[in-house]
């Protein structure tokens, strides 16, 4: 499994284009998916509409078949059968064979069975519109474990128990920014970068100097807050947090990332995870894993030998397997990130307060090279 110094920035500005991004000689396209901020960036500006139209398709394939929040999904007729088997497209198998996998990677640390306990603990809904307060917990659910769900291939079924929820937002977006670009380089025959909020995914010849990243705790973080800018040449990168998607019940704070033992939200040893990956699925599922192992992470990840970047609570940061330390940026390079126009891995743009380094991913599944410069 997989996420992902001082490298040279992309050219100055030069134009505005239509996704209200701004002016950068890639083609950006900035856009709302899956609940949360997207953006597209294209290496050829002639592209634009096909690499739209491509991306387009896929992620309206992955929110029918696996949204928790749309009752007409096919996910939501799974949950709702009874116990009784459904028959599901090729979309839903995909995306349910890949959370069983990351089951069984992570040991069970990233489980697509905590649908009830995370609608027990208030996200049971859209997050804009979860309240931001609430009354106490009365209550956490357990969780049933993946080894319960039936995944048919060949006669396309699906079965969990009566009263077990399917939540796939563990892995499903992240397997949606991975079709999405390789459908769209495929389509286009360019370089293209597909960004769905923490989940970021590559495909095609990168730009010179490859794909410039800022990692943060949040995709609509301050342009000070602390965070570092890498940059990749392939593969993907995710970021999971425990600072985002945060509400209160009874005084309690509560995030999204819940701990499959406990049915209750991580602790929080670790408020940002990211991690360099071959597939953006790998990276995702090892940040979130991270999150929930807490103190074991490091180790965990390094035995794995994924780079990745942890943050905890204070801001004190470790890095693990070749993720290199920062290095200052001179005072030319902070003014003109300021006005650069790239990409936070979480679906914003950079800002200065850290270093540019370089990140690489190697073919046939290997994690990614990172070094700096």
């Amino acid at each position: 499994m997989t996420r992902p110094g001082r490298a040279s920035f992309p050219r100055m500005p030069r134009r505005q284009n239509d996704g209200g991004c701004d002016p950068d000689p890639l083609v950006c396209w900035r856009l709302r998916a899956l609940g949360t901020g997207a953006v597209v960036l294209v290496t050829g500006a002639d592209s634009l509409e096909v690499v739209r139209q491509a991306v387009a398709a896929e992620v309206d394939a992955i929110d029918r078949a696996c949204s928790r929040f749309r009752p007409d999904s096919e996910l939501e007729r799974v949950n709702h059968a009874g116990g009784r088997p459904v028959a599901v497209g090729p979309g839903l198998l995909e995306a349910l064979e890949v959370a069983l996998r990351a089951a069984r990677a992570s040991d069970g640390d990233v489980d697509p069975t905590v649908g009830e306990a995370v609608r027990v603990l208030g996200y049971d809904r859209d997050f804009a519109a979860v309240p931001p307060a609430g009354r106490p917990l009365l209550r956490v659910a357990t969780v049933p474990g993946w080894r319960q769900v039936r995944v048919d291939r060949a006669r396309g079924l699906v079965r969990v128990p009566a009263g077990v929820l399917l939540d796939l937002g563990a892995t499903a977006k992240a397997l949606a920014a991975d079709r999405a670009a390789a459908s769209a380089a495929e389509a286009a025959g360019c370089g293209v970068l597909v960004s769905l909020g923490g989940d970021l995914a590559t495909a095609g010849e990168p730009p010179p100097g490859g794909w410039s990243v800022r990692v943060a705790d949040a995709h609509d973080a301050a342009a000070e807050a602390d965070g570092e800018t890498v940059r990749i040449h392939g593969g993907a990168l995710a970021t999971s947090s425990s600072t985002v998607r945060r509400w209160t019940r009874g005084g309690e704070q509560l995030h999204h990332i819940v701990d499959p033992a406990s049915g209750r939200p991580a602790q929080v040893v670790w408020r940002t995870v990211s991690v360099a990956a071959a597939t953006c699925v790998d990276a995702n599922v090892a940040a979130t894993a991270a999150i929930v192992r807490g103190e074991a992470s490091p180790a965990w990840l390094a035995s794995l030998g994924l780079p990745a970047r942890l943050v905890r609570p204070d801001g004190s940061v470790v890095r693990v397997a070749g993720w290199p330390e920062p290095s200052l940026p001179e005072p030319s390079e902070v003014a003109h990130r300021r006005a650069l126009a790239g990409l936070r891995s979480d679906g914003g743009a950079p800002s200065d307060g850290g270093a540019t380094r370089e990140a690489g991913a190697q073919g046939g599944g290997a994690p990614p090279r990172v070094s700096a410069k």
